[in-house]
């Protein structure tokens, strides 16, 4: 396009010419590739959570402000804790119209059941942001800090406490494990369907604590039913609006701060399936950024507390590599690899 333009220049010679060549160029695709067909959007998980809302999100972003001109459909492929959705993905070798959106599971579900799959049989596209962890507890209990929450733990005995979290060798029973090895405590870890189930759970006193995102717990915590102890994450999280009739996001303390020196955060990225074109990879980057600079984005990162972490090409790639490893880490001292 940009060769025929420029000989199509050389052989103008008005001025009347010239403004129409350069309208041409205006109007030419900003890509050499885009979709041709309904785009495949694989959610790895089941309806709802996290991973779901944000696909559904980008979908809908995508919609309103026309930033494509095929449909993108979500699908949910939730078997085998999100391997089926991946799986799905890798199968579709240099097919461009299919993305997955992903979480840590990316790393987890391979290490956990022994599934064929890695994150490098796909091709990374963005890391649209981090999710956070914070611990919780019932606003009705008497701990007022996170340090107050573990030593009454402690005091309790082992596996007295009963935590509760989405999923078995998942985000919150890795971060339950590396909170109990950090305080020298013990859980009973109670597994969920959801994080929507487990705060209700805790607000019904039925377990004693939680390390849900916070778009999971935040209509109990604004009813005045939870209490924020801490957030697994290096800093404080950044938004300073009231969300409760006495707290910001921002003044919920790191677990570090709090004397829990406990760090975790989770992936919401965005891959496509291995083989595809530099093209057809730059448009989906491009299509990405799009829809990270609208103000339906901004709100959704403020609503869910997101970390907003944005990353593409080789800043992406060596994050995984090293987030890799720290999984491996991880569930290796927690005992959840599956046996060779």
């Amino acid at each position: 396009m940009i060769k025929s333009l420029a000989s199509r220049v050389l052989s103008c010679r008005t001025k009347v010419c010239a403004a129409a060549l350069l309208a041409l160029a205006a109007t030419a695709p900003a890509f050499a590739w885009e979709p041709t067909k309904p785009v495949e959007f694989v959610v790895p998980a089941g309806t709802g959570g996290g991973a779901d809302q944000m696909a559904r999100l980008i979908q809908g972003i995508v919609v309103k402000h026309k930033l494509m001109k095929e449909p993108l459909i979500v699908v949910n492929k939730s078997g085998g804790a999100g391997a089926e959705g991946f799986l799905a993905i890798k199968e579709a070798k240099g097919d461009p119209h299919k993305i997955v959106v992903t979480l840590s599971n990316l790393f987890t579900t391979p290490m956990a059941t022994g599934v064929p799959f890695n994150w490098k049989d796909m091709t990374p596209v963005a890391m649209m942001a981090l999710d956070q962890f914070v611990l919780w507890t019932n606003a009705d209990e008497p701990y007022k800090s996170a340090n107050e929450y573990i030593a009454a733990t402690k005091a309790a005995g082992p596996s007295k406490m009963k935590m509760g979290g989405t999923g078995s060798k998942q985000e919150d029973q890795i971060i339950t494990v590396a909170l109990e090895k950090a305080t020298g405590t013990k859980f009973i870890y109670v597994p969920f369907k959801g994080g929507g189930e487990v705060a209700v759970q805790l607000v019904g006193g039925h377990i004693n604590s939680t390390v849900n995102n916070p778009i999971e717990a935040v209509a109990q915590w604004r009813a005045g039913k939870l209490r924020a102890q801490c957030v697994f994450d290096d800093q404080r999280m950044p938004y300073k609006a009231k969300v409760t009739d006495t707290q910001s996001w921002n003044d919920i303390p790191t677990c570090k701060e709090a004397g829990v020196p406990t760090a975790y955060t989770m992936l919401r990225g965005i891959f496509m399936a291995p083989g595809v074109k530099p093209d057809e990879l730059a448009f989906y980057v491009d299509l990405l950024n799009k829809v990270k600079a609208t103000p339906d984005w901004a709100e959704y990162m403020e609503k869910g507390a997101f970390n907003q972490t944005f990353m593409s090409g080789d800043p992406f790639k060596k994050w995984l590599t090293d987030a890799e490893a720290t999984h491996k880490t991880l569930m290796t001292e927690a005992g959840f690899m599956a046996p060779k």
